[in-house]
């Protein structure tokens, strides 16, 4: 064990930081031998630990450790449905991440860089284990590893494009510095389809089985824009998989809701009745700053571009005119300016939204999580002059009965929440699946609008946000806003029916960190995002919003190769293009 420790450290050594030389000459505490590691329960612990870097939290990580983790909430900042949030002048690298002002020492690209490579030598060391014990039936084991190995590259694939691919057979070698000429789809494609060969179909809550691998496949092929491919193992995993819709789509964001029917492929959080470090690190700063439980930090504030994207007309969205209008907050009236001053009255907007905007975002006057009301500027912790905007997330926020359950707290103050989080739910199986169906060589229209109205007929049909009597009580017979969704009647045209699943995953998945990714696959980042700043300056309505930011251009649609690794490297990790 001694020896493939040693390789482990010297491998993140090199590709994420330096190190001393004195750890070689220490026998690691608690170390087991590799005697005792070969057997099935050895290759258990080292597949729970692959398992375990799914949250970013692991030792030796580098970088921002808010950066590290599984839900990628923080490249929600860089597009269109989120600001960083909190005031401009805390956590600097992040406000430039927003701003675009990017520099490759950035600790949040390494933050998550480290997190990756962290998962993938821990998948190699399990597969190297197994190999050493022939006489063991581990198909199981090292299909898991496998289909882990697949995720975490997929991972560094949609974040940085051009990565090394480190396998089993670098470790043993110690050929621990590999270049990156370029993607590594072929190598990501061959772990999923062994892991598919190997894994079983039964579910196990956290654990990759065939339907699981099955869809992430067809994910690497989508992001490739291998529709046909595709689109054959996202339908066999609908209509033969376990899997479907929840009847609430709340229930994909609460304790009671945790892997459900819909729940496929979640980071198993727990909070351990706040005794330990189990819960979601990486969000321990997107609560309001104080609210309902006095929390921190205020980061991680939906837009007005967003809220606006809920709008609807005849109960269907508004592909090219949602910003026209602005569903209306309370920012900029004189209590939003001035903190402490007695809250002016304010009526929320009551045109036509879509039912999902108020579980998604929190709003002044709508029901916070069953908190209550949502005050308004009393739990924003922006200012004014910040470019964060009114609003607050409510998607990784406890529910009101369900706070003693899940709230755990770390050594500052903060909440490490122990709700689980979808890294891919069945609804983005049936996008995907429609999204396959508009762009395959042959389009299937009628399919791919079966597939939306599967998803917005849960949407339709779920338990809406209640409104409040005269006396402050919730109503259980009064929406708090007018709900209006209806289901498309037909696809007329190709062009309508990728607008309509676009426009779908940016409402159904709004503030679940999959955002710029799909803007970058589908080559609209650089018009969507410019034009968003624009349009959010105008909304914000400061004087120097707009002259905060810089402008995305083509070399933001990958992130840079964080100059750490490429000094540690000695050169032989080239950087990103424009960087």
């Amino acid at each position: 064990m001694k020896k493939k420790l040693i390789y482990s450290t010297i491998l993140t050594c090199m590709m994420l930081g330096g190190c001393s030389d004195d750890f070689t000459e220490i026998a690691p505490t608690g170390a087991l031998s590799d005697e005792a590691l070969l057997n099935v329960t050895g290759v258990d612990l080292k597949l729970t630990a692959a398992y375990s870097v799914l949250d970013g939290e692991r030792v030796n990580r580098q970088g921002e450790g808010v950066a590290a983790g599984g839900d990628n909430w923080w490249t929600d900042v860089i597009a269109d449905d989120a600001h960083r949030g909190s005031e401009d002048g805390d956590n600097t690298a992040l406000f430039q991440l927003e701003t675009l002002d990017w520099q490759t020492g950035n600790n949040w690209f390494l933050g998550r860089w480290s997190a990756i490579f962290g998962g993938v030598n821990r998948c190699n060391a399990v597969l190297d284990l197994i190999d050493q014990i022939p006489d063991e039936d581990l198909s199981s084991q090292r299909g898991e590893a496998l289909f882990l190995r697949g995720y975490y590259n997929f991972e560094l694939q949609k974040f940085f494009g051009n990565v090394p691919f480190l396998s089993v057979e670098n470790l043993r070698n110690e050929e621990f510095n590999q270049p990156n000429p370029g993607p590594i789809w072929a190598e990501i494609e061959a772990d999923f389809q062994e892991a598919s060969s190997l894994l079983g179909t039964d579910v196990i809550n956290g654990r990759a089985n065939f339907w699981i691998a099955q869809a992430f496949l067809a994910k690497a092929y989508i992001y490739q824009e291998k529709w046909d491919e595709a689109l054959p193992l996202l339908e066999n995993v609908i209509t033969e998989g376990p899997y479907s819709l929840n009847a609430e789509y709340v229930s994909n964001f609460n304790y009671a809701g945790e892997n459900a029917a819909e729940s496929m492929f979640a980071i198993q959080f727990s909070s351990d009745d706040g005794r330990s470090f189990n819960g979601n690190g990486a969000g321990t700063l997107n609560f309001p700053g104080g609210g309902p439980l006095g929390t921190c930090c205020g980061f991680y504030q939906p837009t007005q571009d967003l809220v606006n994207a809920f709008r609807t007309e005849s109960g269907l969205p508004l592909f090219d005119t949602f910003a026209d209008t602005d569903v209306t907050s309370d920012y900029g009236i004189p209590s939003y300016e001035e903190d402490g001053e007695t809250p002016t009255a304010f009526t929320p907007y009551d045109g036509p939204l879509d039912p999902r905007l108020d579980y998604t975002v929190s709003r002044r006057g709508i029901d916070y999580n069953g908190f209550g009301p949502n005050p308004g500027k009393e739990w924003i912790r922006a200012a004014f002059n910040d470019i964060s905007g009114p609003y607050l997330p409510k998607k990784n926020v406890y529910q009101a009965d369900e706070v003693d359950a899940n709230r755990g707290t770390g050594g500052w103050g903060s909440d490490w929440s122990g709700i689980n989080y979808n890294v891919m739910r069945f609804a983005d199986v049936l996008l995907m699946a429609a999204e396959a169906a508009v762009e395959k060589s042959t389009p299937d229209l009628a399919l791919a609008l079966n597939y939306v109205n599967q998803v917005r007929n849960r949407a339709k049909n779920m338990t809406y946000v209640k409104g409040f009597d005269e006396d402050g009580n919730q109503d259980v017979n009064t929406d708090a806003a007018n709900y209006q969704i209806e289901l498309y009647t037909s696809f007329a045209t190709q062009q309508f029916a990728r607008d309509a699943v676009r426009f779908e995953r940016r409402l159904e998945f709004g503030m679940e960190g999959h955002r710029l990714f799909d803007l970058r696959r589908w080559d609209i980042a650089e018009e969507t995002i410019n034009s968003y700043i624009d349009r959010e300056g105008e909304d914000i309505d400061q004087a120097d919003y707009n002259s905060k930011f810089g402008t995305y251009t083509d070399k933001h649609n990958l992130f840079p190769i964080p100059i750490n690794a490429i000094d540690q490297s000695g050169g032989i990790l080239t950087q990103n293009p424009g960087w």
